[in-house]
């Protein structure tokens, strides 16, 4: 009889394990796509984002996910900027709006809070496909 009850306990955990498993390999998927998008969107590199945005101090002002110390409450949170329909509140929310945005944001808003911060337009689009892939 405990031979029973041991036997069901094992497979139920196999069971638990098994959808624990499927779950985070469709969530990989689904990370792994996403970049993908956003890569080819932007034509920037991921990989070299989090520095850019700590180093131009965009994390100061901004809860950026995946960036350690990316918790400024100053500007807006930018958590699926993707799925955004305005960059800054004032233009649309393309890829290249996106990019001038992040390397000239006074040249859409003359009183915007956000600074120039000197980024180059090449950083400024693997910022924007590290934005996109959140």
């Amino acid at each position: 009889m405990a031979l029973i009850r041991y036997r069901w306990w094992v497979l139920g955990a196999i069971a638990v394990v098994t959808t624990l498993a499927a779950a985070a390999g469709t969530l990989w998927q689904m990370q792994h796509r996403s970049a993908n998008v956003a890569v080819a969107l932007t034509g920037g590199d991921i990989k070299r984002a989090p520095d850019l945005i700590r180093r131009y101090g965009c994390a100061g002002c901004h809860t950026i996910p995946g960036v350690p110390g990316g918790d400024g409450q100053v500007g807006g949170p930018l958590k699926d900027i993707r799925q955004r329909v305005y960059v800054g509140g004032v233009i649309t929310n393309s890829p290249d709006n996106m990019i001038k945005w992040i390397v000239s944001p006074q040249s859409f808003s003359p009183r915007s809070a956000m600074p120039a911060t000197g980024i180059s337009e090449a950083e400024a689009r693997d910022v924007a496909a590290y934005l996109y892939s959140r």
